[in-house]
């Protein structure tokens, strides 16, 4: 423990992967390690840029070229990549770092997959973390990227600053974006792979659907065309998030954000620990105890509380 708190003193970036690791686990220590990230969290701290879009959509190449555009101006990057998860071993399958591997060498940027497990809590709980970690590791842009649309990647896009949502001409019409329920979290809209057949559509049914829906809206979401493949619109890519943050950090807003995602985590905190101690009450034989007799006569919110609070202080 020690080690990795001096190392993550240093920037070390093999510290900072031990860090995520055990806090990704949740191992012993892993709040000691928060408490030391939490304490050396700049007044301002990272921009944080969440990508997300359908699988497909080419975020993992525009990914890599937005770490391009921002190592070229100096800046420090960290990138979690949120993978499906393998088959076999339940860990990420690497494929975004596989993608990304001309970064390996950069001291500059820090890449981590992080295996989706099909818990929607435990990996919003993760990225969030490992995003704080980066953050007071030194990093001034983190991104995080998502495999898909899906209430995962909704969840997840909650530890961003600003959200960027990657489209395709395979797409369809704009009316799959407001199925898919992401334009109220989309900050920039990004149609991606500008090259092919049918973009110049979605391009125009965005621009009408922000039009509509957005027109009286203190920011109204661009829509930027892009070729991840050859670099093109990624300038105009990275003009927009600059733009966004200044007008959200100007107007207060992400100030807001960020007390909303704080407010948020406590939360998702206690949850999660009061279901560790039902579960626990479950294993222990308490709550089987009082399932064991008629069912019509167990009232679920009086157990529920006596499990919440077993030293009588009732919590309604």
């Amino acid at each position: 423990m020690d080690e990795i708190l001096e190392g993550f003193e240093r920037r070390d970036q093999t510290a900072l992967a031990r860090a995520i690791s055990l806090v990704e686990n949740q191992r012993d220590g892993f709040e000691r390690v928060l408490a030391h990230a939490y304490a050396r969290l700049g007044k301002d701290g990272a921009r944080r840029i969440g990508i997300t879009g359908p699988p497909g959509a080419g975020k993992s190449t525009l990914t890599e070229r937005l770490i391009q555009q921002f190592r070229g101006g100096g800046v420090r990057v960290g990138v979690i990549a949120v993978d499906p998860s393998s088959p076999f071993s339940g860990g990420a399958i690497l494929g975004d770092r596989i993608r990304m591997q001309r970064h390996t060498t950069d001291s500059g940027v820090f890449i981590r997959s992080m295996a989706a497990r099909g818990h929607v809590g435990g990996l919003a709980a993760a990225a969030r973390e490992a995003v704080r970690l980066l953050d007071a590791g030194g990093r001034d842009r983190c991104l995080v990227e998502t495999v898909g649309v899906g209430q995962s990647e909704l969840e997840v896009m909650r530890t961003a600053d600003t959200t960027v949502v990657v489209t395709t001409p395979a797409a369809g019409d704009a009316v799959q974006i407001i199925k898919a329920g992401i334009l109220e979290i989309a900050d920039i809209f990004v149609v991606n792979k500008a090259d092919l057949p049918g973009a110049a559509k979605v391009y125009r049914d965005l621009k009408d659907l922000v039009r509509q829906t957005k027109g009286h809206a203190a920011w109204q979401p661009p829509v930027i065309q892009t070729s991840a493949q050859t670099g093109n619109g990624v300038d105009e890519l990275v003009e927009a998030l600059d733009r966004h943050h200044d007008a959200i950090a100007t107007g207060g807003e992400l100030e807001r954000r960020r007390r909303e995602r704080l407010r948020a985590e406590v939360e998702a905190i206690v949850v999660e620990r009061s279901a560790d101690r039902a579960r626990r009450a479950l294993h222990e034989r308490t709550m089987e105890d009082e399932l064991a007799g008629d069912l019509r006569d167990v009232d679920p919110y009086a157990l529920a509380e006596r499990i919440l609070n077993p030293n009588g202080q009732t919590g309604r």
